[in-house]
């Protein structure tokens, strides 16, 4: 499978880069930045340097022509401010969107966030702004006929070794999980084409990726 990863020096996108890669597949890394090209190529990807706050929906199709399915792991990041929460967070992954239908790629995964829904209205809380950026962007995706998505909703995240047990549920309590076993739920989506239309909250628990099922 070829899949392209807007968001792809992310330190969840590296880890599903790699695990994609040693596979077999041929994960693309969108970033901005071109120094961070050797990092993404490193993990086993190929590059594409290209600003999602700069561009547009035809001309991030021409680089999503041919691929299998698209992830979205971008973000503005810690400390970024309110306005790129808005840019990236939600208007970069319905760009994603947008160009993924136009070049017909149907799969869509969303790396989303716990509780986005439950964000504070009209609140100039950096946070509250995140979720609601994220929910926006969930729901603009839920709503397309054309997409194949999936939208996962990690918990806290750290960056601890992998466990390999996690567990999964439209809602569960809060947690953490390490961002290698988010990049393994991700990649286990992927190439076995699950949950397809469905939404999750994700963290770690005692069920193998594998036998993962959402009732």
């Amino acid at each position: 499978m070829r899949i392209v990863i807007a968001g792809g020096h992310g330190k969840i996108a590296l880890l599903l880069e790699r695990l994609l890669a040693d596979a077999g597949h041929t994960p693309v890394g969108i970033v901005r930045n071109p120094e961070h090209a050797a990092d993404v190529e490193a993990a086993g990807a190929a590059v594409v340097v290209l600003d999602l706050e700069s561009t547009d929906p035809e001309t991030l199709a021409t680089q999503l022509e041919g691929a299998d399915a698209v992830v979205f792991a971008a973000g503005g990041g810690p400390g970024s401010g309110a306005a790129r929460k808005v840019t990236v967070d939600r208007d970069a992954a319905v760009l994603l969107a947008d160009a993924a239908e136009r070049a017909g790629v149907r799969r869509y995964v969303m790396v989303s966030a716990m509780r986005a829904d439950d964000f504070v209205e009209g609140s100039d809380d950096v946070f509250q702004i995140y979720l609601k950026a994220k929910a926006e962007a969930d729901a603009n995706v839920r709503a397309r006929r054309g997409l194949d998505w999936t939208i996962v909703r990690p918990g806290g995240l750290t960056d601890h070794d992998p466990t390999g047990l996690v567990q999964i549920g439209e809602s569960v309590q809060r947690g953490k999980i390490p961002r290698a076993d988010v990049a393994a739920v991700l990649a286990d989506v992927l190439t076995r084409n699950r949950f397809v239309g469905k939404q999750f909250e994700l963290i770690e628990g005692s069920t193998s990726i594998a036998d993962l099922e959402l009732t």
